[in-house]
């Protein structure tokens, strides 16, 4: 590496560490991974800013009080959910933009994957105002890694509707797809979803469905989808599911 490569590379603030770029410039919304069930899986630098960011924006405040307790964190929270974020978007961005720097964060993973955060992402963004991504756990990508079905192209869709017409049409859209689809499901709903799945993608699609990743009883269900809807129908199952569904023609 050249003298000049050395300067540029060192100059670069993505190689400071967090607590020096909060001291230098301008507010930053921090957009912060955190553990979606191991407490364990927290990055190093989620630590340090979650340390040393003026405000952290979390869907509840109860559940990120356990985390920040976890890790030392005495910062000062605040309610940011599916029901303010309209409203609450402009006010954290006002304050990014008198100097404070705000960590965004969700119950679990990555935020804005079926979590609020977009809305306050888009609104600094729209103000030419820093963003910076913290990347970390996601049960997506989790689960994807770890299902033994293809990974190379994807679809996320998040949560299905809840009405069934509406799952039914989802399923339909991708009944042929030649890439790999990844839903979330609660487990009010996930036997209807497998039900839905076996009924319109037909008794062979293979499956892979995920549920308390990275806990004690992490589970994966693989197989036909024939073969894995029985292990759910009828189970007092709890948490959320990531379901896996392989591209039309894969053979397990």
């Amino acid at each position: 590496m050249s003298q000049n490569e050395s300067h540029a590379t060192n100059a670069n603030p993505a190689n400071e560490s967090p607590s020096q770029q909060l001291s230098e410039g301008p507010g930053t919304l921090w957009v912060t991974s955190t553990p979606i069930g191991n407490l364990g899986d927290i990055t190093l630098r989620a630590v340090d800013i979650l340390k040393s960011v003026d405000l952290i924006a979390c869907e509840d405040t109860r559940v990120t009080r356990k985390l920040l307790n976890h890790i030392g964190s005495d910062r000062p929270t605040i309610a940011y959910h599916e029901h303010n974020e309209k409203e609450l978007s402009i006010t954290l961005a006002d304050r990014i933009e008198t100097g404070e720097s705000i960590a965004l964060v969700c119950d679990a993973g990555t935020p804005l994957l079926s979590d609020p955060g977009f809305r306050v992402v888009r609104e600094c963004q729209r103000r030419n105002l820093p963003v910076s991504p913290l990347p970390g756990p996601s049960a997506l990508l989790a689960a994807l890694a770890a299902s033994g079905l293809p990974p190379h192209a994807f679809f996320y869709a998040g949560f299905p509707a809840p009405k069934s017409a509406a799952r039914h049409k989802l399923l339909t859209k991708h009944a042929d797809a030649d890439y790999t689809l990844i839903l979330y499901e609660s487990c009010h709903r996930i036997a209807k979803l497998a039900a839905d799945i076996e009924t319109i993608l037909g008794p062979d699609r293979v499956v892979c469905i995920c549920r308390e990743l990275t806990k004690r009883f992490e589970t994966f269900l693989r197989g036909p989808i024939s073969e894995v809807a029985p292990k759910i129908i009828g189970a007092n199952v709890k948490g959320e599911f990531v379901v896996i569904i392989a591209p039309t023609g894969y053979d397990a």
